[in-house]
């Protein structure tokens, strides 16, 4: 019987986080009660809430419940506090990188305007790498909710912000709503800027979703792209083009897409050659974090070590951590599957 080693202990690099989503539930009490903020029933039970996001209806709940957590994000110490207290966890889980997603227009109104938002989240970010020795950076993502004009300005304020730990740009929220060719522009600033293009697509729409934030958005990576594996073609396009999918299982079951853990196609993409970065996603709305996603890989898809090796060296080699930052986390992959 094979060694059945520990999954926190395996290096990794965590590349599909969101900026609320990675705080913990009891630090969404703590300040709910510190700004006197009401929260829905469903953050407070003590256990993650029931979710189905494939209609609109769903996504709206969806969505209400994290604007909610949102809320009590008021002051630059939660910030620092949500930043540190998600680095830790990521340490925790065996993670050697993170790079954190966030929109900053949805914090500016309460941190004094989008400048200073970025400036104290960057701020936030240096600060938790320090205190943990987790190498940190952000993407910024625009919201497909808004216009696209408002994503070219996100993508310039990226671009200005790249020397203090921005690597990429994305693009979140519905994907039903607002067609990817709508932002090229936003993301052909940020490409030009040096940053990584990594929109959401393949997870509530098709492998069409894909195929277009491909063809019109350059993407490097994608968040989610699940959905491609509907699809041959697409995935030996992924696979040979060597564009990273940010898969998160646990994610996918709570939000409905997939209606149990082992219909989630990691084997599929696993097997077409397409290369994956296991995510959390928002753990405080799905309620595990990064290490139980590769523990659904093991458990509900067979991976053995040997395979989720090859996950978290599949992570890394997606990441934009440095040359140098890549070999010390990929040396420990092989120490790990040598132990």
């Amino acid at each position: 019987m094979e060694h059945v080693r520990d999954l926190t202990l395996l290096p990794k690099a965590h590349l599909h986080l969101h900026f609320t989503g990675s705080m913990r539930p009891s630090t969404l009490l703590d300040l709910a009660d510190k700004y006197g903020v009401r929260l829905p029933d469903a953050l407070t039970a003590g256990e993650p809430p029931k979710l189905r996001a494939t209609d609109e209806r769903g996504w709206f709940r969806f969505q209400r419940l994290y604007d909610a957590a949102r809320s009590c994000l008021r002051e630059p110490d939660d910030i620092h506090r949500l930043v540190r207290e998600a680095a830790e966890e990521d340490v925790r889980d065996g993670s050697g990188w993170l790079e954190i997603q966030v929109d900053p227009t949805s914090y500016a109104p309460l941190l004094g305007g989008m400048i200073p938002a970025v400036e104290i989240i960057l701020d936030a970010v240096e600060e938790a790498s320090r205190h943990t020795g987790l190498g940190i950076r952000v993407l910024i993502a625009a919201n497909r909710m808004k216009h696209p004009l408002d994503a070219r300005t996100l993508a310039r304020l990226a671009v200005r912000y790249a020397d203090r730990g921005i690597v990429g740009f994305g693009l979140s929220n519905d994907e039903r709503r607002g067609m990817a060719r709508d932002f090229d522009r936003a993301f052909a600033i940020a490409r030009e800027g040096g940053l990584l293009a990594a929109p959401h697509g393949g997870e509530l729409t098709g492998p069409a979703s894909v195929r277009d934030c491909l063809d019109d958005l350059h993407a490097a990576r994608i968040g989610h792209g699940v959905r491609a594996a509907e699809d041959p073609r697409l995935l030996r396009r992924l696979a040979e083009a060597k564009v990273t999918c940010e898969v998160c299982p646990a994610s996918n079951v709570a939000l409905g897409v997939y209606e149990r853990p082992e219909d989630v196609p990691l084997r599929t993409l696993f097997e077409a050659g397409v290369p994956m970065a296991l995510g959390a996603d928002d753990p405080l709305l799905f309620g595990s974090r990064l290490a139980a996603q590769y523990e659904i890989a093991r458990r509900h898809h067979g991976f053995t070590d040997a395979e989720l090796a090859e996950l978290a060296r599949q992570s890394v080699r997606g990441s934009a951590a440095p040359p140098d930052v890549q070999d010390k986390l990929l040396t420990g992959i092989d120490h790990w599957l040598t132990t």
